[in-house]
């Protein structure tokens, strides 16, 4: 089988981020889909593994884009074809397990802490030093998952990492760079208005976090291509 990814971009300026020059320098083809022009592929087989990216739509819209990213993840799951799903992609992986998404409490939007389960440590997040590191987040959507799913990571308000057979989903951003950051910014503008996101202290805080950032993306990549022999 060709050394390929799936990946699923459902807005222009939410892309792979550091996780593309990572595949990339492996030696991967990355086959990009822009979901809401181009019908999404149904046969997961012809990939190594699919990337379901973020975007500020919600899985319970029941957008048609969305339900063919459901569709084509519970095949995925039945295929063995190992998907990672960040943020609304994470959404998607739940709904298509079994999962409930629904609106949460408040949103989170900026550097936060997670906290690290024994159960990550030990398989995704290995290599992590900090059991509580600081991750970008910009979700305002979780969910509830299935008995079966592992919880791996999570924060005071929400699960923020699963894992289930084959699918991954991490509710952060390990893939941000300060462009992305700062693209998501004007990009979203009416929301970090309304929420009154102080940007000032989101860019003094990309300076201190956001290397330490990339340094946990190139872990937890490792790590998911060494758990699926990618």
């Amino acid at each position: 089988m060709n050394k390929s990814v799936l990946c699923l971009q459902n807005i222009a300026c939410e892309t792979l981020g550091t996780f593309e020059w990572l595949f990339l320098n492996d030696g991967f083809d990355i086959e990009k889909v822009n979901t809401r022009k181009h019908r999404v592929p149904k046969d997961p087989t012809q990939y190594s593994a699919i990337v379901i990216l973020g975007g500020p739509m919600s899985v319970y819209e029941n957008a048609d884009f969305v339900r063919d990213q459901v569709n084509l993840t519970k095949i995925a799951s039945k295929k063995k074809t190992p998907v990672l799903g960040i943020c609304l992609g994470s959404q998607i992986i739940a709904r298509s397990s079994g999962g409930t998404v629904f609106k949460g409490p408040r949103k989170e939007i900026g550097w936060h802490k997670i906290m690290i389960e024994n159960a990550g440590t030990e398989d995704l997040f290995s290599g992590f030093h900090n059991s509580r590191p600081t991750v970008f987040q910009w979700h305002g959507d979780t969910y509830s998952l299935p008995n079966a799913a592992t919880i791996l990571a999570r924060s005071d308000d929400y699960p923020q990492a699963f894992a289930l057979g084959s699918l991954v989903g991490i509710q952060f951003h390990l893939e941000v760079t300060e462009d992305m950051i700062q693209s998501w910014v004007r990009n979203y503008k009416s929301e970090v208005v309304y929420e009154k996101i102080d940007v000032r202290k989101m860019e003094k805080e990309s300076a201190i976090y956001i290397s330490k950032l990339k340094k946990y993306c190139v872990l937890f990549y490792s790590n998911f291509c060494t758990s699926f022999s990618l």
